[in-house]
């Protein structure tokens, strides 16, 4: 079972650059070499971006390899496929990673149990229901990339397929 996504490199320190390729090629299998231009919303920090087309299941081995680098903004995506959901990962220096399923369509989907765990949350007075929606939309993680993928409109796009 294949599938494709993409992978977005928003912010990398220029010394991080090929630690992010190494990791990258590890899961893919290959050599990659990515095409890093500068990112003007994070001066001295380099993006790149490249789709992928490969087994169910890359992007998530591509969040497991890059997360944790605390100077490194990404998002990595894969489209859903015949028996499987798509999927989209965002990581921020400040909040960590976050993982959503995704449709047909692109929209989030969240798994019942986790709706009903924020009204839980949220009747206890521990939260505030329209906060806890907000984040199992991933809305933190949006807001703070947002500004990174305006910077990146009309960047290049490498194509790369795992050998299966």
């Amino acid at each position: 079972m294949t599938t494709r996504g993409v992978l977005y490199v928003h912010s990398a320190p220029r010394a991080l650059c090929p630690h992010v390729e190494w990791a990258v090629a590890g899961v893919l299998g290959v050599r990659v070499s990515l095409d890093w231009i500068r990112q003007p919303a994070a001066p001295g920090t380099w993006r790149a971006e490249f789709s992928w087309q490969g087994q169910v299941g890359i992007a998530s081995r591509l969040a497991s390899a890059l997360r944790g680098w605390q100077q490194l903004r990404f998002e990595a995506t894969a489209e859903p496929s015949p028996g499987a959901e798509g999927e989209r990962y965002s990581s921020t220096p400040g909040l960590g990673i976050f993982h959503a399923v995704t449709g047909i369509h692109g929209d989030i989907l969240i798994p019942e149990d986790r709706l009903r765990a924020a009204l839980v949350r949220s009747q206890a007075g521990e939260t505030d229901l329209e906060a806890e929606i907000a984040r199992l939309l991933g809305k933190p993680w949006d807001d703070e990339l947002e500004p990174f993928r305006h910077a990146g409109e009309g960047a290049p796009v490498r194509w790369l397929h795992q050998v299966v």
